[in-house]
């Protein structure tokens, strides 16, 4: 059962999911007698670190993704315990409103949510380094994700059409599909029932390809791949 808010007066086992949680969550939580089992992914752990690390030094920490995303919030809460100079950067007009404290500073540290886009983060460090003395930069993006958007470029150059198969929540999925959607013809739908809207493009393409964020469930992506055969 998920739960947005602890009951007063229960026991039991609560897990902390892939995204992470901030720190006084956690302590809230085995305070209240609950044993915690935290499963937050590796990865994720590790721009924990790298943002607390950052943010122990000294420097103006900024981590790219989306201020609302739980993973974005557990980092963001991870790093203010040791500095107050953390900030959320979404996208480059975000950035370029605090350029006068990165100037100020002129020691900032870069980390980024794992299932974004790579091209996010070279733009910001070209956009940074004219405007701090010192830059350290940890590059946080998933391999996998990273590896699994590699693939899906090299197949859209050769596909008149990709299908992106995912939750529309899902930020490595959206992510996905904006990235095909600068290469080829792109959709992003999230079961084989989202096909009956694009018929007569998929019966159009001579080339379609298919892929899917990590969290897509194998048996979705046969579905959408057997109802696109029988198109």
């Amino acid at each position: 059962m998920t739960v947005d808010e602890l009951p007063e007066n229960e026991s039991g086992i609560c897990i902390v999911r892939s995204h992470g949680m901030a720190p006084q969550k956690i302590k809230e939580i085995s305070d209240k007698g609950f044993e915690v089992v935290d499963l937050t992914c590796l990865d994720v752990k590790k721009v924990q670190q790298k943002a607390v690390q950052l943010a122990q030094e000294g420097f103006l920490v900024l981590i790219l993704g989306k201020p609302e995303h739980p993973e974005v919030v557990a980092i963001n809460a991870n790093a203010r315990i040791y500095s107050d100079n953390v900030y959320v950067i979404p996208d480059l007009d975000t950035l370029k409103n605090i350029e006068e404290k990165i100037k100020s500073h002129k020691r900032a540290g870069v980390v980024i949510q794992t299932t974004q886009k790579l091209e996010f983060l070279e733009e910001v460090v070209d956009y940074l380094i004219p405007l701090s003395n010192e830059l350290k930069v940890f590059n946080t993006i998933c391999k996998s994700t990273s590896m699994r958007q590699q693939e899906a470029r090299e197949l859209a150059k050769n596909s008149d059409l990709m299908i992106v198969v995912g939750s529309k929540q899902s930020a490595n999925t959206t992510h996905l599909a904006e990235i095909l959607s600068g290469i080829t013809k792109t959709i992003h739908i999230e079961t084989q029932t989202d096909l009956t809207g694009y018929q007569d493009l998929i019966e159009k393409a001579q080339n379609i390809g298919v892929t899917a964020g990590a969290s897509t469930p194998e048996n979705i992506i046969k579905s959408v791949i057997e109802s696109i055969e029988k198109i």
